[in-house]
């Protein structure tokens, strides 16, 4: 593969300014542009950097996507076309580390409450009981790739007990028992937090249900940073209403952005975020260093890092 132009697709504009990447990308070959949607331009490119998929990335030689998550992507057309696709695995566990364990601390400390109190000046304290330190509390991890090892860390760092679900069942570092998947139900039925960060594919959509939701504790708050169609939106709102579960902390839904009209909005346990646990100002950066590396590799016929197909 020979690479001479290298496109940014607009798209990325969801996330940092296209212009931020090309300056940041210090390779002089392939020629660096910023491209739309216009087909034309878009196959006037070997490779391209991009949020979104279009139909006009298929049959170039390499794309790739600045989100660890690759669904949107067509695998089996970009394999017929000899379409090379490459994701960002393993930039994201400190954003969303941080993202996940700060969900944990505000539901523990009451914060959620404060703030939406703040906006109708209201001055009321929790009842005694309610709120509670994290130290001691357990978090069952469901997912111990980059983003649930990230979250591993932050929350042992603040004494939680952390055990996790992978799907070999081998043991992490920094996770103090980890059953395979087949374990699930019991794994999550110990924990107070439940975090799911697995990626989303045919084996994980609607891994989260309704009966996952009546195996948690009653006092239980489910975390989402993965992908929203691994949780069934419908179950998780009747476990809320029914008191199965406690509430939950979610980044990620089934349909985006939420629907106005949805129940999740109202709970007053339930923190949304718009699908922004990721994001920091060095996000482009980050890809750069991979987009840079990649193109260093393809000069040296190695393969690609965080190659997908």
């Amino acid at each position: 593969m020979e690479l001479s132009r290298l496109g940014i697709h607009d798209s990325v504009a969801a996330v940092f300014p296209p212009e931020r990447l090309r300056e940041a990308l210090e390779t002089e070959a392939p020629e660096v542009v910023v491209v739309g949607d216009d087909p034309e331009a878009i196959t006037a490119c070997d490779a391209v950097v991009t949020f979104a998929h279009r139909e006009a990335f298929v049959g170039l030689e390499w794309v790739h996507s600045i989100q660890a998550g690759y669904d949107r992507f067509p695998l089996e057309e970009f394999e017929a076309a000899g379409t090379r696709l490459t994701n960002s695995t393993g930039i994201h566990g400190e954003s969303v580390g941080e993202t996940a364990v700060g969900y944990m601390l505000m539901l523990a400390r009451r914060l959620h409450q404060y703030v939406r109190q703040g906006t109708e000046k209201r001055w009321k304290r929790p009842a005694w009981d309610v709120p509670f330190t994290l130290d001691g509390e357990s978090l069952c991890v469901v997912g111990l790739g980059t983003l649930g090892r990230g979250i591993a860390e932050r929350a042992g760092a603040l004494d939680v007990s952390v055990t996790g679900v992978r799907r070999s069942g081998e043991p992490v570092e920094g996770v103090e028992r980890v059953a395979p998947s087949d374990e699930l139900h019991e794994a999550i039925g110990d924990a107070r937090f439940v975090a799911v960060a697995t990626p989303l594919t045919d084996e994980t959509e609607g891994l989260i249900g309704r009966d996952e939701f009546e195996a948690m504790r009653e006092d239980a708050y489910l975390i989402n940073v993965a992908r929203g169609p691994i949780v069934d939106e419908r179950a998780l709102i009747d476990a809320i209403e029914t008191e199965e579960i406690r509430g939950a902390a979610l980044d990620v839904f089934e349909d985006e952005p939420l629907p106005e009209d949805s129940p999740l909005w109202e709970f007053e346990e339930v923190i949304v975020t718009p699908h922004a646990a990721a994001y920091t100002r060095d996000y482009y950066r980050d890809i750069a260093a991979l987009v840079e590396g990649n193109v260093s590799r393809i000069a040296a016929g190695e393969e690609l890092r965080n190659r997908v197909v």
